[in-house]
C-alpha cells in the first residue's frame, strides 16, 4: 500500500520543541518533492517547509519563520520537520504530501500523496 505516515505529534508547552517525521512506504522518495503543511482549526491548509529529495534545497517556507527546520533522510526514506521555541499559535494538525512538481505541491491542493496528519498542541 502506498502511504504516507506522520507521526511525533503531541501535546507540548509554549519555548519547547518537537519532530515530525513523515515516512513513506509503497514508494521512495526518489524526484519527488516533500512538503509539511499544517491546517488550524477554522483555518485553512498552509504549506510550511517543502524539500527536494533530489538535492535537499527546500522552499515553501514562509511560514516557517525561522523556526522550523525541513530535513531529509533518504536512505530512510524519512523527511523530518524539526520546531522550535513552539508557540501556541502553532497548534494544528500537521501533514506531510508529496508531489513530482514543487509548484503543485507547494499549492497543496491535488498533488500525488497526503499523509493522514499528526496533532500538535502548544499550550501557554
Amino acid at each position: 500500500e502506498v502511504q504516507l505516515v506522520e507521526s511525533g505529534g503531541g501535546l507540548v508547552q509554549a519555548g519547547e520543541s518537537l519532530r515530525l517525521s513523515c515516512a513513506a512506504s509503497g514508494f521512495t522518495f526518489d524526484g519527488y518533492y516533500i512538503g509539511w503543511f499544517h491546517q488550524a482549526p477554522g483555518k485553512e491548509r498552509e504549506a510550511v517547509s517543502c524539500i527536494s529529495s533530489s538535492d535537499g534545497s527546500t522552499y515553501c517556507a514562509e511560514n516557517a519563520q525561522g523556526r522550523f527546520i525541513i530535513s531529509a533522510d533518504n536512505a530512510k526514506n524519512t523527511v523530518y520537520l524539526q520546531m522550535n521555541n513552539l508557540k501556541p499559535e502553532d497548534t494544528a494538525v500537521y501533514y506531510c504530501a508529496a508531489d513530482r512538481e514543487i509548484y503543485r505541491l507547494w499549492a497543496g491542493g491535488d498533488v500525488d500523496y497526503w499523509g493522514q496528519g499528526t496533532q500538535v498542541t502548544v499550550s501557554s
